[in-house]
């Protein structure tokens, strides 16, 4: 099992006022950071990558499409820009180092058309993220589709979606991740959605139902790491957590009040939480 820590808990773009954080991410003892690929600039993700390897660090990255980029948008130049934004994405991921890119790459976050997904934007969504695969592929590097709750998005919004989406793009660069968060608000049956998440899930986001120190809420954690390890599950376990201290993520979040002591406690305490679960199962 490998443990991760996404750094939107702190930034949302890479800045040299990250070097003390990573820092101390490495010496709690996590294998590797998660890392935002928003700003699209390659030289910027080099010289982390570097600075990554230099901390023996590993690390996942996230990203988002918007509006402009859309890959389920009825227009086909939005769907161009959105197989151009991703293919740059991936072309930072690689610069990074990066292996696993996580986020709702599938549509974009935050918009609504009032009703529930169409046979077209199935469509739009699966041809738009063939395309992005190969590139994907000869970087060396697999796209883990992340759907969200309804609250967040409307195309992807659980794991039986998120399969078939999955299965329709057909290909072994394309996969998708668990996250506990979301889970929590859409499946009705924990176990059986990683079960049947299981042939496909490249990572999964340790995630508390308010986004807080995961074990402090009411997400069924035995429930979750039990099936986790029915399944054989071990690869990342990423810790997924949002404050106050980003205004825009604060405010993509739903965060409005403070949710934990500070994120160093937090960062602290989840990856003891998650150690001490994993060495409850997998001995």
């Amino acid at each position: 099992m490998k443990y991760g820590l996404n750094l939107l808990l702190w930034t949302d773009r890479m800045h040299d006022g990250m070097r003390p954080v990573v820092e101390k991410i490495k010496a709690l003892g996590y294998d590797g950071v998660e890392i935002p690929i928003f700003e699209l600039d390659e030289p910027l993700h080099r010289r982390w990558g570097a600075t990554l390897d230099g901390l023996g660090l590993e690390r996942t990255a996230v990203t988002v499409r918007g509006p402009g980029d859309n890959p389920i948008s009825p227009s086909a130049a939005v769907r161009t820009a959105a197989v151009d934004a991703m293919k740059r994405t991936l072309d930072c991921c690689h610069a990074a180092g990066v292996k696993t890119l996580v986020g709702p790459t599938h549509s974009a976050i935050g918009e609504f058309t009032g009703k529930g997904p169409t046979d077209d934007e199935f469509k739009w969504g699966v041809d738009t993220m063939r395309q992005v695969a190969h590139h994907a592929a000869q970087a060396g590097i697999t796209i883990a589709t992340e759907y969200l709750n309804r609250f967040e998005n409307y195309f992807l919004t659980s794991v039986e979606q998120t399969v078939k989406f999955v299965q329709a793009v057909d290909h072994p660069a394309v996969r998708m991740m668990y996250d506990t968060f979301h889970a929590n608000i859409e499946e009705k049956n924990l176990a059986q959605a990683i079960h049947a998440a299981a042939p496909w899930t490249v990572l999964v986001h340790v995630s508390e139902n308010d986004r807080s120190i995961p074990g402090t809420g009411h997400v069924h954690w035995n429930e979750t790491f039990d099936a986790l390890h029915a399944v054989g599950y071990d690869g990342w376990l990423v810790v997924e957590a949002f404050g106050l201290a980003l205004p825009n993520i604060a405010a993509a979040t739903k965060i409005w009040r403070k949710m934990f002591p500070s994120e160093d406690q937090l960062a602290t305490d989840a990856l003891a939480f998650m150690k001490r679960h994993v060495a409850n199962r997998w001995r």
